[in-house]
């Protein structure tokens, strides 16, 4: 391909990128450092706004929560999607009805699913899954105002919404191992266990690891589900911190856009550490293909 025609082709890409990626980007940090009020020009005020956002215990409250979702959900999204993809690749006939139904729940908007699921848990519209616990353990649980149940159907919604993306990553790879390496450990004498542990994860672990990148993108950046979930994230502690973001910086009564623009930095770089041994593994993967 000629250097023109690259650079005709990657062109709009790139200019689209700088528009909607770098230059929002550089206003964020620009406005970090200011005092910031909607339709006035900031006033700079040094590190004052990264010590707000540090010293509130709601900042603190934010990042534990995002996390503790984030560790857990991508376990379980490793875990499940593993299992349910090693279920599916065994299937026949049925393979592309079951995973056409099981895909309803990824393409939905996130905040019609979390509405959705939280009938589930909502008595005023038959609460199957309360129900379900009630007449097991006789305990009346209040899952949209107590923390800890609330915590529990926000990350079974997020694994419900998550699941059916990385079932599918890891389903098109086990179809791509080859079958005499299944042939060669059974001929080893190896058990299924074994054969999982020691020949198959080792040869999907690139899609493993992009599944997990994925995962943790995603769920670092929770926000619209908790809407309907989680109506008092902050009082109960289940704020996520984009959730935090949009409260400080856009909601009626307080709009500090300085504020809320050192915090989306300091999300930034929280983000970036969570995800860095996932990048470069990935780098280093790359390298040794090439």
């Amino acid at each position: 391909m000629r250097r023109r025609e690259f650079a005709l082709l990657i062109g709009p890409s790139l200019l689209v990128m700088f528009g909607l990626l770098v230059v929002p980007l550089i206003r964020t940090i620009q406005w970090s450092f200011q005092k910031v009020q909607y339709g006035e020009p900031g006033e700079f005020i040094g590190l004052g706004n990264f010590s707000s956002a540090l010293s509130d215990p709601r900042f603190g409250r934010a990042v534990f929560f995002t996390l503790l979702i984030t560790t857990v959900v991508t376990v379980m999204i490793l875990v499940l999607g593993y299992l349910v993809a090693t279920g599916m690749n065994r299937l026949g006939r049925l393979q592309p009805v079951i995973l056409g139904a099981m895909l309803v729940s990824y393409v939905l908007p996130n905040i019609v699913g979390a509405v959705s699921f939280s009938w589930l848990f909502d008595q005023n519209f038959g609460g199957v899954v309360s129900g379900i616990v009630r007449s097991l353990t006789g305990a009346e649980l209040l899952w949209f105002t107590e923390t800890w149940p609330n915590r529990i159907m926000v990350i079974a919604n997020t694994v419900w919404h998550l699941l059916p993306f990385s079932m599918l990553m890891i389903l098109a790879a086990l179809q791509g191992v080859p079958a005499e390496l299944r042939e060669a450990s059974k001929i080893d004498g190896a058990s299924p266990w074994q054969t999982h542990r020691y020949v198959i994860i080792p040869a999907i672990r690139g899609i493993l690891g992009f599944v997990c990148l994925i995962t943790i993108m995603d769920v670092l950046r929770t926000f619209d589900n908790l809407i309907p979930l989680s109506p008092q994230a902050d009082a109960i502690g289940n704020e996520s911190i984009m959730l935090y973001i949009y409260d400080v910086a856009f909601r009626d009564g307080s709009e500090q856009l300085g504020l809320g623009s050192a915090i989306n930095v300091l999300a930034i770089l929280l983000i970036l550490i969570c995800l860095f041994p996932f990048i470069r593994g990935l780098l280093k993967e790359a390298k040794v293909r090439a």
